[in-house]
């Protein structure tokens, strides 16, 4: 059978009558025990047509039937699908001289025989008994397509994977491309040219900054996937979120030369939520419209609030979206992109990162685009919350500097020594006297020396973790006014909670930059 249709639309018996009296007499009992019936039609095509149709049971007496009608009811009934097997009562009054029961015998494997007379009882039980059969065929039907598509979604999971872990792998390839580069253009360069020493570090930082960003966009997934992502919400200026986000996305706009046109209101549009997730959502935006947007092209971000949603909306007339991936576009790993340079896309997180954010703040996220190479719109909204006076809002402003600190004793713990050393000389250019150890014994040894008033711990040390020297540094009296910092390049909530519960004040993940360390500092 070609097609397969709904089964309330299948349980209907075809009847096939000697005469109209016995059909309106048969159809009438069948209506009476709640089964619905029809006539099998007489034309060979037009039979063929019912029976792909109309296949619930077929309930025939042999005597309407003539060689033309069987041999039309047997292939109607021989194209079935594998999961498939109409019943078939047949009504004979000798079945052992019957050519119709011959026929059917051999070539039907759901066969009922009734012999003539029968009484109404045992015709109505038995296609009743037909129906429920058929109705666990249908179930068995179901159940194969289920399967089907449970396998259909593991292999497109598993395509996705393998063309997610290929592109990660082109994206980290990008950016340490250019670093081990300049790494060993600054081995080569003389002490005089400062200025493309300059040029060379500054490059560096960019591309370190694509690898970071990356990195947490992975870990935002894996927690947001384990429900481990937890907002620190506040009353903030979207404005300020849309200013935070442009500076961030900053080199990717400058690297594409795109026009940008930014277009706020005048008074602020206050929501409830995460400044920084916030920040990260709308960047996300900018950074995906730079990308899919060829050099040159124009970039245009509006804030309004219409009604009571603050809307956000972030334009490009760059690649475009085909109609059937405007929902897609917001799946894990989803790309439009999958020519041989859909690196250029990222791995296809940002947007899946977008709208779980969003949603954990109670919005909503959009696409639209008229098509391929007609540009595209995302739509964020917010619920927008009463007006407060402006303030700045925590997270989206902060100063870098460390003009004020007093010189400080700091030690920095970690088994990586080349981080530990790096990190001791960012710090030390800031004037403060620097230690390193990179173990837990030696930690304990040294600070018990240099009594230091912050110590930057390394979490996963060998032997004597971090969580063990911060607390028997806090079982110390003598530290009891030590900064203690956590590192490490784990930062779900877990492990969070292990480093309080040890004795740290603050926690930082892997790699720490300068800017991290100086917001703490700013606060002692």
């Amino acid at each position: 059978m070609a097609t397969e249709p709904a089964r309330d639309e299948t349980m209907r018996v075809l009847i096939a009558a000697p005469t109209r009296r016995d059909l309106e007499v048969t159809i009438e009992l069948l209506r009476k025990a709640g089964v619905r019936s029809v006539p099998l039609e007489r034309g060979f095509d037009a039979m063929l047509r019912q029976l792909r149709t109309d296949v619930g049971a077929v309930l025939v007496a042999d005597a309407s039937l003539d060689a033309r009608r069987m041999d039309a009811l047997l292939a109607g009934l021989s194209g079935q699908p594998t999961w498939s097997d109409v019943p078939v009562v047949l009504l004979t009054r000798d079945r052992e001289r019957s050519p119709s029961a011959a026929r059917m015998l051999a070539a039907l494997t759901n066969l009922t025989l009734l012999d003539l007379p029968v009484s109404t009882a045992s015709m109505v039980s038995a296609v009743l008994a037909a129906l429920r059969a058929r109705r666990r065929q249908y179930d068995i039907r179901d159940q194969l397509v289920a399967q089907r598509e449970a396998e259909q979604a593991l292999r497109d999971a598993d395509r996705r994977k393998d063309e997610f872990l290929a592109t990660l792998a082109h994206e980290l390839r990008n950016p340490l491309a250019p670093i081990r580069t300049g790494l060993q253009a600054l081995a080569r360069l003389p002490p005089s040219e400062v200025a493309q020493a300059v040029r060379v570090r500054q490059m560096m930082e960019r591309q370190l900054r694509l690898l970071v960003k990356l990195i947490d966009d992975l870990l935002d997934v894996s927690r947001i996937s384990a429900g481990k992502v937890r907002l620190e919400r506040e009353r903030v200026d979207m404005c300020r979120v849309i200013e935070a986000a442009l500076e961030s996305s900053g080199p990717a706009l400058d690297a594409g030369a795109h026009a940008l046109h930014v277009d706020l209101p005048d008074a602020p549009v206050w929501v409830l939520g995460d400044p920084t997730r916030l920040s990260q959502i709308v960047g996300n935006l900018l950074t995906n419209a730079a990308k899919y947007t060829s050099d040159g092209g124009a970039i245009r971000v509006v804030l309004r609030a219409e009604g009571s949603d603050a809307v956000v909306r972030v334009s490009d007339n760059g690649a475009g979206i085909p109609p059937e991936m405007l929902e897609q576009v917001f799946d894990l790993f989803a790309q439009v992109d999958r020519t041989l340079d859909r690196a250029q896309g990222g791995v296809g997180i940002g947007l899946s990162l977008v709208r779980e954010l969003i949603s954990l703040h109670g919005g909503s996220v959009s696409a639209e685009s008229p098509g391929l190479g007609q540009g595209s719109t995302f739509t964020i909204r917010l619920p927008v919350i009463a007006d407060v006076p402006a303030r700045s809002s925590r997270g989206l402003a902060q100063t870098d500097a460390i003009n004020g600190v007093r010189r400080l004793r700091m030690l920095v713990v970690d088994d990586n020594t080349d981080a530990a050393d790096t990190l001791v000389l960012l710090l030390g250019a800031s004037g403060h006297e620097m230690r390193t150890a990179y173990s837990g014994v030696g930690a304990l040894r040294i600070a018990r020396q240099f009594r230091p008033d912050v110590v930057l711990c390394d979490i996963g040390l060998p032997r004597v973790d971090g969580y063990t020297v911060a607390s028997r540094l806090r079982s110390d009296p003598s530290f009891v006014s030590t900064v203690l910092i956590a590192i490490s390049g784990w930062g779900t909530d877990d492990v969070q909670r292990r480093a309080r519960d040890a004795g740290f004040d603050f926690h930082l993940v892997k790699p720490v930059d300068l800017e991290s360390v100086n917001r703490i500092l700013e606060r002692l």
